[in-house]
């Protein structure tokens, strides 16, 4: 649909045109406008129903005699044509496209005319699964990649523009073009925040500006986020003492190392403890406003803050002066928030968590397993599963915590934050939006599985039964993942998915394409096996969650390796305990590789690698983690994997170092392994 004024009929009103511009297949608008005396054009586009501008065109002088939108150079999307008019200079004409970031004339005139205002064509991240692994870039509004799939992980864009990825080399930061601005280089960078961003790389925590610049002097143990104009840092001292202190938007120090704990800033003050026993409230400058003589003190809420007279005590709260406004009576008690906050009552498994307001009235009664504040004046409160075992999760209903009413009756599983008026919920199979009413929205999308839903600019991005992709509003999917991976020659490796319970969820491959069919339906039984395919009862309560999942760790001519992962979490438990397998197939004749098979019948591989193992914890500082004479070598049939140039060889969370520290994994180089590697063995000869 398009309107244009034409020569015969120089613009007697003022102009519009609605046409896709942009080529997302959702039209924009041109609109002229005089302002001064000034003709201009705004070019806008619908947020979410809302029209924003994304770019003006300025004249000079005179009146657009000619406007219309026409497919000239593309046909993916229509091109802007205006002809200016004006008693001086005479006629003019612009072709204008758009750019991905702003619109430019082809006909190559430079003048002053095209200001850019934001507003770019989204883009979205999403990873395509490939015989490398899962490589990540960005689809426009129609579900095509604009940046092609070449990252191991991407982030959002930010409102700047630069997007978080990572590449084999390190973590960087990419412009809309996929123009690298920070090179791959940190091995970690953290999101804008006031226009800054913490990186980390060997050195530790730093800040960068958004043209990559760092700006701090050194490198620090931590820094946080930056929140009115102030961001924590934390660092060991010369005795010692791991203490915080907070750093100005030019990465200064402006308050130095001194506080044994601290909080971010709001509204100007922050909670920090000075010493044992005692508090501080302070300003951004460091300036003490007041004094705490408690065990603890939580953060700054709403005039009040959470306090306990010792460790042990129970919580109550505290003004900003320090006095006692309501004494301590509950088990656990968080800041204040628009006059609303969660306490609960009960110190055994038996939660009893409610609402309070100010002066200590119960706004919703304690009675719940669990409460979960969304915005927007709603809670999700939740009764459990079990009164007997309340650690196995809730059913949820939704709150007003203006009023304490519960709006609905315990039916989901999952409610997530309320944005724009929704909020993303599920019950056991369908993930949907609910209203403030509750309510399931009737005019968004209700899909299969379990997981959230959440606006994205144009799109909805569906993050279901672990898979992320995108749909539009009406429900229509306009990208998914990938089902199959093609390998070289014949060969791919297809997805299952195995969900036979809410808390039960397995993605296991299959491999399709070898010769011999009996071979490959073995493959197949023993790849469901490993990945823990088994009989769940569909209506059985669990006690546990397990989720599994795989992809390709490494292929070469006839040799598959596959990672399965799967992270089992017993429920109450601190954490889950994660798994990794990584079958070797030879996709010839079905065999599935041992390590001892990589190596000359009689060698002593297990004595080889152990010593260099052991040579590698005792020289490299990267394994500095590993436990005190933990490590007493390698099994026989030690968990490994292969890949082009190494053998790399790995060992379970605790197994010689704490549970943080992951799979402990070495690298050894075929180089050095050479004189017992079986190079006439089966095994070598699948990827040689």
């Amino acid at each position: 649909m398009k309107s244009a004024i034409g020569p015969e009929s120089p613009c007697k009103r003022l102009p519009v045109v609605l046409a896709d511009l942009d080529g997302d297949g959702v039209p924009e608008m041109a609109a002229a406008y005089i302002r001064n005396g000034k003709t201009g054009l705004v070019i806008l586009k619908s947020f979410y129903g809302i029209w924003q501008p994304i770019a003006h065109i300025k004249g000079k002088g005179g009146r657009i005699h000619y406007l219309k939108a026409a497919r000239i150079s593309r046909m993916d999307k229509r091109h802007l044509v205006i002809g200016w008019q004006d008693d001086d200079l005479g006629s003019r004409l612009e072709i204008l496209e758009w750019t991905g970031e702003s619109f430019a004339n082809i006909l190559g005139e430079e003048d002053d005319r095209l200001v850019k205002v934001g507003g770019a064509v989204p883009l979205y991240p999403a990873a395509q699964r490939t015989s490398e692994g899962a490589k990540w870039g960005y689809l426009d509004n129609q579900g095509r990649f604009v940046i092609q799939p070449q990252y191991d992980s991407a982030m959002d864009f930010q409102d700047n523009g630069l997007a978080i990825v990572g590449k084999p080399e390190g973590t960087g930061l990419i412009d809309r073009s996929g123009r690298f601005v920070v090179p791959p280089v940190y091995s970690s960078i953290l999101p804008f925040y006031e226009g800054r961003a913490a990186v980390i790389d060997d050195a530790g925590f730093k800040v960068i500006d958004q043209s990559g610049t760092v700006i701090t002097p050194r490198a620090y143990s931590f820094i946080g986020n930056y929140q009115e104009g102030r961001a924590l840092y934390a660092d060991t001292d010369a005795q010692g003492n791991y203490l915080y202190g907070y750093l100005d938007r030019q990465g200064k120090a402006v308050i130095p190392l001194q506080y044994e704990s601290a909080n971010n800033f709001i509204a100007g003050r922050a909670v920090v403890k000075l010493k044992e026993n005692q508090f501080a409230l302070i300003g951004l400058n460091g300036e003490v406003l007041h004094t705490y003589h408690y065990g603890t003190v939580g953060n700054l809420g709403d005039g009040l803050l959470p306090f306990q007279q010792d460790f042990n005590s129970k919580y109550g709260y505290i003004d900003i002066v320090g006095n006692v406004v309501l004494p301590p009576k509950y088990a656990m008690a968080l800041p204040f928030d628009q006059a609303r906050a969660e306490v609960n009552l009960s110190e055994g498994i038996d939660n009893q968590y409610g609402l309070i307001d100010p002066k200590g009235n119960f706004i919703i009664p304690t009675q719940y397993n669990y409460i979960n504040r969304l915005g927007e004046n709603r809670a999700a409160v939740g009764k459990a599963l079990d009164p007997q075992r309340p650690y196995l999760g809730s059913k949820y209903a939704i709150a007003d915590i203006v009023n304490g009413a519960l709006l609905t009756d315990f039916i989901y599983t999952e409610v997530n934050d309320y944005s724009e008026g929704y909020a993303s919920a599920a019950t056991e199979k369908k993930t949907f939006f609910i209203d403030q009413s509750g309510k399931i929205a009737k005019l968004l999308p209700v899909v299969s599985g379990s997981g959230t839903l959440s606006f994205t600019r144009d799109l909805i991005r569906a993050n279901i039964d672990m898979r992320t992709y995108y749909m539009d509003r009406t429900g229509k999917v306009v990208w998914h993942p990938n089902y199959i991976i093609p390998l070289a020659n014949q060969y791919k490796v297809i997805e299952g998915k195995y969900k036979p319970n809410m808390d039960y969820l397995v993605y296991y491959p299959e491999v399709s394409g070898m010769k011999n069919s009996s071979a490959q339906k073995s493959v197949n039984n023993k790849l469901k096996k490993l990945s823990k395919v088994k009989p769940v009862e569909s209506s059985a309560q669990l006690d546990y969650s397990y989720t599994g999942d795989f992809s390709v760790e490494f292929f070469k001519k006839d040799l598959l390796v596959l990672q399965l992962s799967g992270y089992n979490f017993p429920f109450g438990a601190a954490h889950g305990m994660p798994t990794e397998i990584y079958p070797h197939i030879d996709l010839a004749n079905g065999s599935f590789y041992r390590l001892k098979d990589l190596f000359k019948p009689g060698s002593n591989y297990v004595k080889v690698l152990s010593d260099i193992i052991g040579t590698q914890i005792k020289n490299i500082p990267e394994y500095s983690y590993v436990f005190p004479d933990a490590y007493k070598g390698i099994k026989p049939d030690q968990p490994f994997y292969v890949k082009e140039d190494a053998l790399y060889i790995y060992f379970e969370p605790y197994e010689i170092a704490p549970y943080a520290a992951g799979f402990p994994t070495f690298r050894i180089t075929y180089a050095e392994i050479i004189p017992i590697i079986y190079t006439a063995g089966a095994f070598w000869k699948a990827f040689h």
